[in-house]
């Protein structure tokens, strides 16, 4: 079934369950988002996707990402009003990975090139250019469902990571992680005939494929074939594996 509304006066329409920041998108309107990945929950942290949604007669501002479309509402993506919360968002985001070039473009699109604010630094936190968005983590729970990483502590104490930011053994490192991360603090690469993810201290050994090329963990395999209920050594014994 489909859900028929408005997006900046025009009419579009998108199957009922859809949410509008992905609608907007696919009508092409821009809608900017740090922490939004179509492949998992959405989970409205980074705030940037606001938009103005009128209801009823009544108007609100609020996140796209975990807004469902609704019949005859009304949705605008950019206005004075929603760039002056957005260039807030980024103000308070670029406190948070102040040298990162991905977030200082960004902030500055909104004429943000300097906060106001300022992280309270601590070492063992290991934050770097972490902006909390959560897009690790989730991805390791929903889509890889390794469940290596999770937030912890609270306040200006939150971080995220493996527990008591140890090697995370339930990690296959298979990289889902600094693909999803929108400030590339995570690290990701390979040498040595090894697979290690930087940031959470995960080294793993290669496996060779049928032309002798390293191309995969070899724990992932393991877990892959655990999984899908394959011999242990299923990716070995394939045809013309070494």
């Amino acid at each position: 079934m489909s859900v028929a509304f408005t997006i900046n006066g025009v009419a579009v329409e998108a199957p009922a369950g859809s949410n509008v920041l992905d609608t907007a998108r696919s009508y092409g309107f821009d809608v900017p988002s740090l922490c939004h990945s179509e492949a998992i929950i959405p989970y409205g942290a980074c705030r940037l996707c606001l938009v103005e949604i009128t209801k009823g007669g009544r108007k609100k501002t609020t996140t796209s990402c975990n807004y469902e479309v609704l019949e005859g509402i009304d949705v605008v993506t950019d206005s004075p009003e929603i760039r002056k919360h957005r260039a807030m968002v980024l103000e308070l985001i670029l406190a948070e990975a102040p040298d990162n070039a991905h977030i200082k473009k960004l902030a500055a699109e909104y004429g943000v090139r300097k906060s106001r604010f300022s992280r309270q630094e601590d070492a063992e936190q290991h934050r770097d250019d972490c902006i909390l968005c959560g897009l690790c983590s989730r991805v390791c729970a929903e889509v890889v469902e390794a469940n290596a990483l999770a937030f912890k502590g609270r306040g200006d104490k939150r971080s995220i990571g493996p527990a008591f930011l140890e090697e995370p053994k339930e990690c296959i490192a298979c990289g889902a992680c600094a693909w999803a991360c929108p400030t590339n603090c995570i690290g990701f690469v390979e040498e040595d005939g090894l697979r290690k993810v930087v940031r959470w201290g995960r080294e793993l050994p290669l496996e060779k494929d049928a032309d002798g090329r390293l191309f995969a963990p070899k724990f992932q395999l393991f877990q892959f074939s655990k999984r899908a209920e394959l011999p242990p050594d299923f990716y070995k014994k394939a045809p013309g594996a070494r």
